[in-house]
């Protein structure tokens, strides 16, 4: 497994994470979002195939950059906010762990931030979780064959109904039962509207800019694979690498205007957000009884097909097929490239204003009248 670990994947640098990913970029795995989505729908399971990606068109590059404006300053106090806490958890003996790949960005701030408040340089891998598959075990084990007696901190960028942070516990009991190895499964975000955990920047639904690009703010890799055509027993799950979208590649230049926010942040505010969280340990996933209040209200199959957070409806609207968008204040900020994008899909927005998520979207089901 060393081998494959060494293979360069993405454009982030090589000291700011170390991909364990195989690379599949030389297998045709995209599909039209439409056919895409049928097949889920009719069983396929999404990390089987991937959405097609392309270089963003211009006024969508343009509103990723002013939100970049708006909210860098708010992404780097959130990140020094969770670096603070996972530091004191385990110090130097931490090793981050994010999940591809909206936690890839997240875990590169977060490693940035403790190797300038602390200089200690703490090893960043980025590897596979996927919903109803559980985690990369391949890369657990390298991770901890690699570093003896590490504290994993597991990393995301947000989180949506929680669907991710329970995967993550039942993979880790999972890992326990197989291999005696008792793994952390707290997951460190930024935003966690959904009350899925202990670790987090804020509860505040509100726009991380890297949720509004695909690759090209993700060090130009794709989501993660489970096909077993491709991926045997011993391999670490899969990704492609787009080289084909270098010219567009932001992701270097969005992590470096969140890292040039870290010297100028209020650190007594930062130090008084931590103690707060601390207090704020609650965990009762109250987002997920929205998700099932708002499935029963639109006559929705299933929860899977409602994705609540401004992270999640930025996806559905990127790469599978909205039906109908649901915002909590149509002219926040927060949502303005969510309004855009609804209208060049001609998306129906409707005004709801009772829910602790800024908006949600709601997946279309394929095959049937509008």
């Amino acid at each position: 497994m060393e081998s494959k670990a060494k293979k360069r994947l993405g454009s982030y640098k090589e000291e700011d994470v170390v991909f364990l990913l195989k690379d599949l970029s030389d297998v045709q795995l995209e599909g039209k979002t439409e056919e895409r989505e049928k097949n889920i729908q009719d069983g396929q399971h999404y990390s089987e195939t991937l959405p097609i990606e392309y270089n963003p068109p211009a006024p969508y590059m343009e509103l990723f950059l002013s939100t970049l404006k708006d909210y860098k300053q708010k992404v780097a106090a959130c990140t020094a906010i969770v670096s603070e806490q996972i530091y004191q958890k385990s110090g130097e003996e931490t090793v981050l762990v994010s999940l591809a790949r909206a936690g890839t960005p997240i875990g590169i701030l977060i490693k940035r931030y403790i190797l300038l408040q602390y200089n200690s340089n703490l090893p960043h891998y980025s590897i596979s979780i996927i919903r109803d598959k559980g985690i990369d075990e391949n890369a657990i084990s390298y991770i901890l064959k690699k570093h003896k007696g590490a504290k994993i901190q597991f990393i995301d960028g947000w989180t949506g109904k929680g669907a991710i942070s329970i995967e993550l516990t039942k993979a880790c009991k999972d890992y326990e039962q197989k291999y005696q190895v008792k793994l952390d499964d707290t997951l460190a975000v930024l935003a966690d509207p959904g009350h899925c955990t202990t670790v987090y920047g804020t509860r505040e639904d509100f726009l991380i800019p890297s949720a509004c690009l695909n690759s090209t703010v993700s060090g130009l890799v794709s989501r993660t694979v489970l096909n077993s055509a491709y991926i045997g027993k011993e391999d670490f799950h899969g990704a492609k690498f787009y080289k084909e979208l270098f010219p567009f590649d932001v992701s270097n230049d969005y992590l470096e205007a969140i890292t040039a926010e870290f010297s100028s942040l209020p650190f007594k505010e930062i130090k008084r957000a931590v103690v707060n969280n601390q207090k704020d340990r609650t965990v009762s996933f109250k987002g997920m009884e929205e998700v099932r209040a708002i499935k029963e209200e639109f006559s929705i199959e299933s929860t899977h097909y409602v994705k609540p957070g401004v992270g999640e409806t930025t996806r559905v609207l990127l790469r599978r097929v909205p039906w109908k968008i649901l915002m909590k204040d149509p002219l926040s900020p927060y949502v303005k490239h969510i309004v855009m994008l609804a209208k060049e899909r001609n998306v129906e927005i409707i005004h709801y204003p009772n829910m602790s998520y800024t908006c949600c979207g709601l997946i279309k089901k394929v095959g049937e009248k509008e």
